[in-house]
């Protein structure tokens, strides 16, 4: 995309997140990305503070290094925060159901599950990359970012499938 990688990030998904924040929201980004990445990249890109990431993680220990308290980061994961695990990793780092979730992949189903399944009026929502020409097209039978499962199941769970071709005037902001 001739693009920086922080530049890589949707129009839309930002137009969302500020529409959001303005009507007194707290928005969150739940990635199976390491937590580590993720904190410092949807800051300086999403504007999302640190303490409203949440991602996989690996072991930390507490150790004195040198005379200083320091983490150390362990060769072991902690925490995966993907498929199953976004549902858990939503309810032990915010402690409440969301009341609006938004995926891309098959890996997104479980949390826009768990979030539409709460009482009161929900959104749960998919991107469909469908634009080759301004990104990527990818859905059923892609290596990555699978969207197949959730697809089928869109109809009968009252989720909300966006075309990025069709329904995205702009996918990246202007630089």
């Amino acid at each position: 995309f001739k693009r920086l990688y922080t530049e890589c990030v949707y129009q839309p998904q930002l137009e969302l997140l500020a529409y959001l924040r303005a009507n007194g929201f707290k928005t969150f980004i739940c990635s199976g990305g390491g937590i580590q990445f993720m904190r410092p990249f949807a800051e300086k890109t999403y504007g999302i503070e640190p303490e409203q990431v949440i991602g996989s993680s690996i072991v930390s220990e507490f150790k004195i290094k040198d005379g200083k308290p320091v983490l150390v980061r362990m060769p072991k994961i902690d925490f995966v925060n993907d498929k199953a695990g976004k549902p858990v990793g939503i309810y032990e780092h915010i402690g409440r159901r969301p009341i609006l979730a938004f995926g891309n992949s098959d890996s997104d189903m479980q949390m826009i599950e768990y979030a539409t399944a709460g009482k009161g009026k929900r959104l749960g929502l998919f991107v469909h990359h469908t634009d080759a020409d301004r990104e990527y097209a990818y859905d059923r039978k892609s290596h990555v970012g699978t969207l197949d499962k959730a697809l089928d199941q869109a109809d009968a769970n009252g989720w909300i499938i966006v075309d990025m071709k069709n329904d995205w005037k702009t996918v990246f902001p202007q630089k």
